[in-house]
């Protein structure tokens, strides 16, 4: 069984070296992908195309062999074909005939040749003898040259005859590893999801970067992700997770930046953690899922001012996407439901965020934060790769979520301060522990462990996740509260 690779058009564009080098890429890939399902299938490299050869006794890994080709950067399309000597005409016309007799039927056609090699014939000649065959014999509307229903296709290199049997669409984008290795900011949301993909189609080795504010629940949800993609599109690649603990510096600018700039001072300082990061790893770009106009730090004077926290490249491949489009992409990657199971942080939320801030107002904000703290968070950085993170993702028991506090247990409102103020927790005769998020480590030392404390954050989303991380510390008298 035999399989034509068509290059993505670009490619075919490139100069001559360039494209040798693109090529060689992809024939690479698609062996180290290929090969991992069976050793004896072959990737064959030509100027114009790769052949894959699948032996016929190993003909029950076809649809695993196309879904794995379907998936593969630097595809435009992908053709099984069948191989038959070149013998006659009438050969040729039964070869096709056999291929092509019901998908003809009812429909218009045409027959397209390519030839080369010598031979004492034209491409046109062979085209009107199996046309003619066709529609004689076949049960189609009849032949349409400008705009046919089917086109009936065959190619002749030198004595061999290959009849297309079934065309698939590819990915498309340049074969990975052809372009220059970048950083993704990945928090797990669908925006950060589709820009990763979008670098890895476009031939970009896609590192991720993750922020972790959440906790360890929160960090496998998005581990889960990354390594979905990179299974799904760029396994013949190896490619690292770093993720870096963020609470304690959140913490810092809920305290010390006026809550109007919060929001571009965290990604400010996320840039400034990740210019490091890839620094470290000798990359030169960054790439996010903002999009112009989605949030309040995503608006143009937000994001002029937040790329200038760093001397790196800033790719947003999304940045002017709908969240619609961004959202149906989720879905054609087969991670939707993974995606949307992850909770959106909540810890950073302000009433009246500026949507044209001002870097000297900015600056003036910083210099009220602790520096030390975003260089101990870089300390604590964990690195894994990809492959090496632990596969087996069985979906933890949920955190037991309490309606109703009996005399023994205590409410913790683990919501930012100004949240607390804005939106007080009213609970008549309940006593309620102020304890954000970032001092639950601090407050935790002088709990009872005669008691059982409730975590509360509006959403419920933040405090699943921290009451999950304390139980894996030991603080087994940990619950969630959620009112009804």
């Amino acid at each position: 069984m035999k399989f034509i690779v068509k290059l993505f058009p670009e490619i075919t564009l490139k100069s001559r070296p360039v494209r040798k080098r693109f090529i060689q890429r992809l024939q690479s890939n698609l062996q180290i992908v290929l090969k991992r399902l069976d050793e004896e299938i072959s990737v064959k490299l030509f100027w114009d195309k790769l052949e894959v050869v699948l032996p016929e006794e190993k003909s029950l890994l076809r649809d695993q062999v196309c879904d794995l080709m379907s998936k593969a950067p630097g595809i435009q399309t992908f053709i099984e074909v069948e191989e038959h000597p070149l013998g006659s005409f009438q050969d040729a016309y039964e070869h096709a005939f056999a291929a092509y007799e019901d998908r003809i039927s009812g429909k218009t056609f045409k027959v397209r040749v390519k030839r080369s090699g010598k031979h004492d014939f034209k491409s046109i000649d062979l085209e009107r003898y199996i046309g003619g065959g066709l529609l004689e014999h076949g049960d189609s509307k009849g032949v349409d040259v400008r705009k046919p229903e089917v086109f009936v296709d065959l190619e002749i290199r030198d004595q061999k005859l290959f009849v297309f049997n079934k065309i698939s669409q590819g990915l498309g984008g340049y074969p990975l590893g052809t372009q220059e290795p970048v950083l993704s900011l990945i928090s797990g949301g669908f925006d950060s999801v589709v820009a990763s993909y979008m670098t890895m189609r476009r031939g970009a080795k896609t590192h991720f970067l993750f922020f972790n504010l959440g906790g360890k629940a929160h960090q496998m949800g998005v581990e889960q992700v990354a390594l979905h993609l990179w299974q799904e599109y760029g396994s013949c690649a190896r490619v690292k997770f770093v993720s870096v603990p963020f609470d304690e510096v959140v913490g810092d600018i809920l305290q010390n930046v006026h809550h109007s700039y919060m929001g571009v001072v965290l990604k400010r300082q996320m840039m400034r953690a990740a210019e490091k990061v890839a620094d470290y790893m000798k990359i030169d770009a960054l790439v996010t899922g903002e999009s112009i106009a989605q949030v309040s730090s995503q608006t143009i004077p937000n994001l002029a001012v937040i790329d200038r926290s760093t001397t790196k490249v800033v790719i947003r491949p999304l940045i002017t996407t709908d969240k619609q489009e961004i959202v149906d992409q989720t879905k054609a990657l087969g991670c939707f439901e993974l995606v949307a199971s992850i909770p959106e942080y909540c810890g950073v939320i302000s009433d009246r965020p500026t949507t044209r801030a001002k870097l000297e107002k900015v600056e003036e904000q910083e210099q009220n934060l602790d520096m030390d703290i975003l260089d101990k968070a870089l300390e604590q950085h964990h690195t894994a790769r990809i492959d090496d993170i632990v596969k087996n993702f069985e979906a933890k028991a949920a955190i037991e979520t309490m309606s109703k506090v009996s005399d023994t247990q205590r409410i913790v409102d683990i919501r930012a301060p100004r949240e607390q103020e804005l939106k007080p927790l009213n609970m008549p005769g309940c006593e309620i522990i102020l304890a954000p998020f970032y001092e639950l480590d601090r407050h935790m030392e002088q709990w009872s462990d005669d008691l059982e404390y409730l975590l509360y954050c509006e959403k419920g989303m933040m405090s699943q996740l921290h009451a999950q991380n304390l139980q894996e510390k030991g603080q087994l008298n940990v619950k969630v509260f959620r009112p009804e």
